[in-house]
């Protein structure tokens, strides 16, 4: 039983590491905010970590598979592989409310609809300023900072705003 029980505070001080690593791209949120941390468990003599990409291409994984075995390895857990797994495909559901508020606190209006046909093709009916919470706003690109977010801005206040895309 003893095992047992270090082995479960093993996994799960792994997953505390791996869940302070910051997105490059978004530093307010954490992959576990994301929800692109999905799983921490015993493998052979280490831990694997696994995380999906926000999307296939996204460039920041290298980074966060860096960051990943780095901070397990400050954590004194070694030795760490961190596996991609591209299946089930990550979508915006899985961002946490947390990760939703600090979207928000960074004046980044979070996606406003749930995955499926119509949140990855069409554009929201509403997308709130994260500035004054006016819903006067337009998309001025379907691009923003990043490829996962568009460009908005807000006819209130004028203030432009990223807008994280519902994928």
């Amino acid at each position: 039983m003893v095992e047992a029980a270090q082995t479960g505070d093993l996994v799960a001080r792994a997953w505390a590491a791996a869940a302070t690593v910051c997105d490059p791209e978004i530093p307010t949120l954490t992959i576990e905010d994301l929800g692109v941390l999905r799983d921490v468990r015993l493998a052979g003599d280490g831990v694997e970590v696994t995380i999906t990409p926000t999307y296939s291409g996204c460039p920041a994984m290298n980074v966060i598979t860096l960051d990943v075995e780095t901070a397990l390895t400050r954590a004194g857990i070694a030795p760490v592989q961190v596996r991609l797994s591209l299946s089930p495909a990550w979508t915006t559901d899985w961002l946490t409310d947390a990760g939703r508020a600090r979207l928000l606190e960074a004046g980044i209006a979070p996606p406003v609809a749930s995955t499926g046909r119509r949140g990855l093709f069409a554009a929201p009916d509403v997308v709130a300023c994260p500035q004054c919470a006016s819903a006067d706003t337009e998309q001025v690109s379907e691009f923003g900072s990043t490829a996962c977010k568009a460009l908005y801005r807000c006819r209130t206040c004028a203030e432009p705003f990223d807008y994280f895309k519902c994928l």
